[in-house]
């Protein structure tokens, strides 16, 4: 008897767990050059778009190629956990595109 209640209960809480991250929540670092001379800057950004690595490259590369900057990498993905940990390397390029 008990398995029926903990059944439904634990698959709840996995599929709760693994939810995506949505797209007002998730952020990704990245690196970019401008070049004569060159310049490298890590950066942090919060996406507009699908919360993947993948798709977080063609975003930022479009978002950062407005002032001139070229992405070389996307680093990561991830949520508002991961902002504060990040904000002193990123200097002036926190949340700036």
């Amino acid at each position: 008897m008990m398995y029926k209640t903990l059944l439904p209960l634990s698959v709840v809480l996995v599929l709760g767990l693994s939810a995506p991250v949505s797209a007002a929540d998730c952020y990704a670092d990245y690196k970019a050059k401008k070049d004569n001379p060159l310049r490298l800057h890590y950066g942090v950004v919060q996406l507009r778009g699908v919360c993947k690595k993948q798709a977080a490259k063609g975003e930022i590369a479009a978002r950062i190629s407005a002032q001139g900057w070229t992405l070389l990498n996307v680093m990561s993905v991830f949520g508002p956990e991961g902002l504060k940990q990040r904000k002193g390397n990123a200097g002036p390029y926190y949340l700036r595109f």
